[in-house]
C-alpha cells in the first residue's frame, strides 16, 4: 500500500512538471507572439496605407480656420507700441549658442549614431533650465532661398512643464541668426494668445511639438490645434519678470525680451485628434504642410499623416488653402503602423517618420516609408534599427541646402538629407537631392 501510494505521489508529481513545463512553453510562445507583433508595430511597419477621399472625410480631417480680429490686433499694438520684425529681434542677440566641442559629453550622446550630424550645437544649460526643447524650423522654410532678408534664421521652439503632472506650462521661440556657422546667436519671444479684445494676453500653454515658418507666417502644434503667428508682427515686452501679459508697469513675457501674439488658429474637426508634428514639402504644386498624428504602442489604432495645400493667394500669404467655409480639407491621407511619430518630414513621395525610443537611455529610429515598404538605418553589429536621437524631435528639410534640422535634449543639429538616404540606400522613383 505504501509502496503503491508512493507511486501514485510520483507520477502526480511527474504530471505536475508536465503540466507546469506546458504552461511555461505556453507562455513563452504567447510572449514570442506578442514580441512578435510589437515588432511589427514598431520596428517592421511595412508600406504606408492610403485612405480614400470617403475615408478622410468620415474621419473629420477638415481644419477649420479662425482668425483674430484685426482691431484685437490693432488693439495690442497700439499699447504695446509698433510692431517689429526678424531683422530687429537678430540685432537685439543676447546669448549664443556653443559648438560641438564645447558641449559636455553628456548632451553629446543625444545626437543620432548613424548618420552622424555634420553641424552640432548645445543651449546653455543655465538660460534653459527647466525648459524642454521642442520643434524647430527654419528660414529654409520660410523662403527658397534659404534667407529670411539677409540671414539665415532658426527658430526652436520651447516648453516649460509646470507641477508635479509635468503638465506643459509656458512656451518660447528661440530667433537664432545662423548666418555664421561659427557663431549662433539668439534671443527669447514668449507664445501668446490675445485675449480680452486686445487689451491682454496669455501665454501658450502647450508642448511645441511642430512649426513650420512659412513666408511670413510660423505655424505652431498645441493641445487643441494649430495656432498662428505673424512673424512680421513682433512685440516689444516691456518689463523683465517671470509673468505673463498685462504687469504694473508695462507688459511681460516670461523674462523673453519679445511677444509672438496669435494672429490665427485651425481646429482639427474630428475630436480631440490633433497633429502632433508638422513640417514643409517644397516637392509639391503648390507648396504643402505635413502633418502626423502622435500615437501610442498601446494606442489600438494606427498614426494617421496628413496633407494640407498652402495658399496662392497673395492676400493669404503663408495660410492654408481653404474653401468658401474656412476649412482647410487634406488633400493627401495615410495611415502608417509607425508609432510614437515625433517627427514627419515628406519629400517626393517619400515619408521620413522620427519615432522616439522605447526607454529614457534608449536611441530612436529613422524610417523612410512609401506605399510599398518601410525601411530604417541600421548601427551596430546587431544590425539594429535603434540610431536616431532617444527625444526624437520634428524635422525641418531646407531645400536650399539639402540639410534636415532637428533638435535632441539640449542638441540642436543638422546633417544632409542625400546623408539619410545613404545610409538607407536610394529610394525608388525620381529623386536628385
Amino acid at each position: 500500500m505504501k509502496q503503491r501510494g508512493r507511486h501514485r505521489r510520483q507520477k502526480r508529481g511527474r504530471a505536475l512538471r508536465a503540466f507546469l513545463a506546458g504552461t511555461a512553453l505556453a507562455l513563452t510562445a504567447a510572449a514570442t507572439m506578442i514580441s512578435a507583433s510589437q515588432a511589427t508595430v514598431g520596428d517592421k511597419p511595412g508600406g504606408l496605407k492610403k485612405l480614400a477621399s470617403s475615408d478622410r472625410a468620415a474621419a473629420g480631417l477638415r481644419l477649420q480656420e479662425r482668425a483674430v480680429p484685426q482691431s484685437t490686433l490693432d488693439r495690442l499694438a497700439s499699447s504695446m507700441g509698433r510692431p517689429v520684425g526678424v531683422s530687429t529681434v537678430l540685432a537685439d542677440a543676447d546669448h549664443s549658442l556653443r559648438g560641438t566641442a564645447d558641449c559636455p559629453s553628456t548632451e553629446r550622446a543625444a545626437l543620432p549614431v548613424e548618420p552622424a550630424a555634420t553641424r552640432a550645437y548645445c543651449w546653455d544649460t543655465a538660460d534653459t533650465r527647466g525648459w524642454r526643447a521642442g520643434a524647430v524650423t527654419t528660414s529654409g522654410d520660410a523662403d527658397d532661398d534659404g534667407l529670411w532678408g539677409e540671414h539665415r534664421v532658426i527658430l526652436s521652439g520651447w516648453t516649460h512643464p509646470t507641477g508635479r503632472s509635468a503638465e506643459p506650462g509656458p512656451a518660447r521661440v528661440a530667433v537664432v541668426d545662423a548666418s555664421d556657422p561659427g557663431r549662433l546667436t539668439y534671443t527669447w519671444a514668449a507664445l501668446v494668445v490675445p485675449v480680452d479684445g486686445g487689451r491682454d494676453y496669455r501665454g501658450l500653454a502647450s508642448t511645441v511639438s511642430g512649426m513650420v515658418w512659412y513666408q511670413g507666417k510660423l505655424l505652431v502644434t498645441a493641445a487643441d490645434g494649430l495656432y498662428v503667428y505673424d512673424m512680421h508682427r513682433i512685440q516689444r515686452a516691456t518689463v523683465d519678470s517671470g509673468r505673463v501679459g498685462k504687469v504694473p508697469g508695462g507688459w511681460a513675457a516670461y523674462g523673453s525680451k519679445y511677444v509672438l501674439p496669435a494672429v490665427g488658429s485651425y481646429r482639427l474637426a474630428g475630436g480631440s485628434a490633433h497633429p502632433a508634428a508638422i513640417s514643409l514639402d517644397r516637392s509639391t504644386a503648390p507648396d504643402s504642410l505635413v502633418a502626423s498624428e502622435r500615437v501610442s504602442s498601446a494606442g489600438g489604432r494606427h498614426s494617421r499623416l496628413l496633407r494640407y495645400a498652402f495658399s496662392s493667394d497673395p492676400a493669404r500669404a503663408g495660410l492654408l488653402a481653404t474653401d468658401f467655409a474656412g476649412r482647410a480639407v487634406a488633400t493627401e491621407a495615410y495611415e502608417t503602423k509607425t508609432a510614437q511619430v515625433a517627427g514627419v518630414l515628406s519629400y517626393r513621395s517619400q515619408w521620413y517618420l522620427a519615432r522616439a525610443a522605447d526607454t529614457p537611455d534608449g536611441h530612436g529610429t529613422l524610417w523612410r516609408q512609401d506605399a510599398r515598404n518601410a525601411k530604417a538605418t541600421e548601427c551596430g553589429s546587431d544590425e539594429s534599427n535603434h540610431c536616431w536621437t532617444g527625444q526624437a524631435g520634428s524635422l525641418s528639410y531646407s531645400q536650399e541646402s539639402g540639410e534636415v534640422w532637428s533638435q535632441s535634449g539640449r542638441m540642436l543639429y543638422a546633417l544632409p538629407l542625400s546623408a539619410i538616404d545613404r545610409s538607407l540606400g536610394q529610394p525608388t522613383g525620381p529623386w536628385d537631392n
